[in-house]
């Protein structure tokens, strides 16, 4: 290992320690005493902050400290960082405030010029294109912050007709230009995938109802997602239609390869049987329902008022 990475790794093994002793440098990273002594004047200079402890027992107490102590990377792992930065502020809505932009922004700065203008040069050939949020939520970090208290909210919801729901959140997830949650409805006492951009008049709750700990949140969507979706389904794909299941695909399905031809295969509830049909018509003809019927007749029925929209 080199002295920079070793260096790297023993400012994060020690940063949750109160006390450490020389030995403890030689036990972790197989070194002699002489080259822990020099470690530790080094760290120090970086910024560790601590002092010795003489005696029989002699140690060192690191005092604590608010901020994190200095990490060094090499260049490429720089041009990594920002890369993933540049990435990153492509979504406009995310729960900390455009604050990407402005880490990017900090980071440069303390680069030196000859770096400066590396990063400018690969930022400038290499891109990461994803899709952008379609409607912008302004509530992000309020729903981080109930999710991370186990805040019970109110919430007036609108995807299909107003409604007024009471929900504890359990996580938030980006797919395809949109924010959802998975929670539970505590009035109702029902799992749920909940889309941002539809959450309007966003409060903490003004009932009382229990509340649920990280493990029970997760037994509900386990349950949810193994007894929800109780239809199953098997849909046979070409090779572009495999590539476009790659591409995009949601939790409640799978690829599966048979003697050589590739499928979806998954589960559904018939309250999202529309959705699926219109993800299996957004397949083109590179995919062909093996079964069930149901779903195969909904599939051709949306596919005859498509047509019709151009005999009219």
């Amino acid at each position: 290992m080199k002295k920079a990475e070793r260096l790297n790794q023993e400012l994060i093994f020690l940063k949750d320690k109160k006390t450490f002793q020389l030995k403890d440098l030689m036990d972790e990273f197989q070194i002699s005493k002489r080259t822990a002594l020099r470690d530790v004047q080094e760290l120090e200079s970086m910024g560790l902050a601590l002092y010795t402890e003489y005696g029989r027992s002699g140690k060192y107490q690191l005092l604590k400290q608010h901020l994190l102590t200095p990490i060094y990377f090499n260049e490429t792992e720089i041009q990594a960082i920002f890369f993933a930065l540049k990435a990153l502020t492509l979504v406009s809505s995310t729960p900390f405030d455009h604050s990407y932009k402005r880490i990017k922004e900090k980071m440069f700065e303390t680069l030196p010029e000859l770096q400066k203008q590396k990063i400018e040069n690969i930022l400038s050939v290499v891109s990461y294109h994803n899709v952008s949020p379609i409607n912008e939520v302004k509530s992000l970090a309020y729903l981080l912050e109930a999710i991370l208290d186990r805040k019970i909210l109110k919430i007036t919801y609108t995807q299909f007709e107003e409604e007024v729901i009471y929900i504890q959140l359990f996580d938030l997830f980006y797919r395809q230009g949109i924010w959802f949650c998975n929670g539970y409805n505590v009035a109702k006492k029902k799992w749920g995938v909940f889309r941002c951009d539809y959450m309007e008049k966003i409060a903490l709750s003004d009932k009382v109802f229990k509340t649920y700990d990280e493990d029970e949140m997760s037994i509900f969507l386990n349950d949810y997602e193994t007894k929800f979706h109780d239809i199953s389904f098997k849909c046979r794909l070409t090779p572009y239609g495999k590539e476009l299941f790659l591409k995009r695909n949601y939790p409640n399905m799978s690829l599966k390869i048979e003697d050589g031809i590739s499928y979806i295969v998954g589960a559904y509830n018939d309250e999202h049987l529309p959705f699926l049909v219109q993800y299996l018509v957004s397949l083109g003809k590179h995919v062909t329902i093996e079964f069930p019927e149901k779903l195969k007749q909904c599939y051709l029925e949306e596919l005859k008022t498509i047509i019709s929209f151009y005999k009219n």
